[in-house]
């Protein structure tokens, strides 16, 4: 891990300036810092509000950095720079990452004015499953905790990683059976209600909530509507095949789509069963949607070479109308033959276009 400079860390954020605020988490703020080498980071600091709670936070920040220090990289994770430690005896440290200008998923699903097209999120969803899997099969073994849209966050290529490691955990540490149950109100998994309770199928129900939220724009909990979880909402539509009605209506949806699109919804209800032995692990996940993917650009590709394959048989018939065109044309002496011409009747263009 890298040791940065605690006080060269408060000049390069002007003091952790409102300005250079770009963003807040559960725990912590999230400012822009530019180092000496003009490298633009991101620079996260436990946020301070009340003794006991700026305490919490701290701890939070501090587990955070523990986590992301024992991962290997990856390209579906925020990447870890390095950390920074103030005097103990004022006890704050700051985390030291990757700057992700592009904002949330929240963000680019209910703030931005332009809904993501369909492609796209599919892409993010599958980007988010990816980085789940990273966590879940990996070594060390970490349950996330923690996500959902405002956790995912995208880099200057609009790739989509998973962030906020604050409330993560390592099974496997003998701190985590003492662990209360945490972690957002609309995204927990209802059946994590205590710490022997933890397992990585609460991280696949707050995927399959993140699934609904990109296919639907929906809130996750909105008290507007009826029933106001997107769970309660969406779930029963899953059930009776009423794709449609979940998608999102703001732009058009291409019939293309429409399998991938069902089999994620249908992956996300999965993942949402009240019965947590029902739930897949993240590999049959990943399974279930890269064996859609691969069937789409099957189906596409079969109708690309039967097209092409059509085109090639009326070129050849062309021609070989041409020279027919031709012969005939020298023993009649008709050199204005349509035929001479090349030219072909209706009825065999299209008896060339059913040919496989």
């Amino acid at each position: 891990m890298v040791e940065f400079d605690y006080e060269q860390l408060v000049i390069a954020t002007q003091s952790f300036s409102p300005s250079r605020l770009i963003g807040k988490g559960s725990h912590g703020a999230v400012y822009q810092c530019i180092l000496q080498d003009n490298q633009v980071v991101a620079v996260k600091r436990s946020s301070i509000s009340g003794v006991e709670t700026q305490l919490d936070n701290l701890k939070k920040l501090e587990n955070e950095i523990f986590i992301l220090s024992s991962l290997r990289e990856s390209s579906h994770i925020i990447s870890f720079l390095g950390a920074a430690a103030q005097d103990t005896a004022k006890n704050d440290k700051l985390l030291v990452m990757e700057l992700m200008p592009n904002g949330s998923l929240h963000d680019l699903l209910h703030v931005a004015a332009t809904p993501p097209p369909w492609p796209k999120r599919v892409e993010i969803a599958m980007q988010i499953a990816r980085a789940v899997q990273f966590l879940h099969e990996g070594k060390p073994l970490v349950i996330h905790r923690d996500i959902k849209s405002a956790n995912i966050l995208f880099d200057s290529s609009w790739t989509a990683k998973l962030a906020d490691f604050g409330l993560a955990i390592l099974p496997a540490g003998s701190l985590s059976q003492a662990t209360q149950p945490a972690g957002t109100i609309g995204y927990l998994d209802p059946c994590y209600t205590a710490p022997h309770k933890l397992s990585t199928k609460n991280d696949v129900f707050s995927l399959g909530v993140v699934f609904l939220e990109i296919i639907s724009c929906r809130k996750v909990i909105d008290v507007t509507k009826a029933p106001a979880s997107i769970v309660e909402w969406a779930i029963p539509l899953v059930e009776k095949q009423r794709v449609m009605e979940i998608c999102d209506p703001r732009i058009p949806f291409p019939t293309y789509m429409k399998g991938m699109i069902r089999r994620i919804l249908s992956v996300a209800s999965r993942c949402l069963s009240e019965n947590e032995d029902c739930r897949p692990t993240i590999g049959e996940i990943i399974m279930a949607m890269e064996t859609c993917s691969i069937e789409r650009v099957r189906t596409i590709s079969t109708a690309w070479t039967s097209i092409l394959h059509n085109l090639i048989l009326i070129r050849r018939r062309r021609k070989m109308t041409r020279k027919c065109g031709a012969i005939h044309a020298i023993h009649q002496g008709d050199v204005n033959s349509d035929v001479s011409r090349g030219k072909m009747l209706l009825k065999d263009i299209l008896a060339d276009v059913t040919l496989k």
